[in-house]
């Protein structure tokens, strides 16, 4: 990457984090593309951007590693400030409530997904499973907004 600083939110940030997770050989297993190249897509200030096919793979590539999903985090970020733009609530006292709401119903939904008299027994079925995603992700939301609150103060 290039020296000029960058918004903590962008593809570049995303692309530099996958690159430090999975290093050049993870890059190239996944993508069939050097780093070096990807590196060059992501700079905002030139014409050639990375293929979302690529970004894609990369994530597929880093949860399969189990090192998360740097491509889809940045475009969660991206679009989180976007859609901060239309969104009344800015209080972080306010977010941090609701944040910990919906942490304790995630906790809620894998405590009674795992419990030994549930649907199937400590073994998660699709509906708890489906369940679970919904409330990871409502509080991966949550998360988006508080990490842009921090941004702009």
């Amino acid at each position: 990457m290039s020296n000029k600083p960058r918004d903590i939110s962008s593809i570049e940030n995303g692309l530099a984090e996958a690159i430090r997770l999975l290093k050049d050989k993870g890059i190239v297993e996944s993508t069939g593309k050097s780093a070096s190249f990807l590196r060059k897509c992501s700079d905002p200030d030139l014409d050639q951007q990375i293929d979302h096919r690529d970004s894609v793979k990369i994530d597929q590539y880093s949860i399969k590693q189990n090192k998360g999903h740097p491509m889809l985090t940045a475009h969660q970020y991206i679009i989180g400030k976007e859609l901060q733009k239309i969104d009344s609530v800015t209080d972080i006292d306010d977010l941090l409530v609701k944040f910990t709401i919906l942490q304790g119903k995630l906790m809620g939904k894998i405590k009674s997904a795992t419990d030994p008299v549930g649907e199937k027994g400590q073994n998660i079925s699709a509906t708890e499973k489906k369940d679970i995603f919904d409330a990871l992700h409502a509080l991966e939301r949550k998360l988006s907004k508080i990490k842009q609150i921090i941004e702009k103060s």
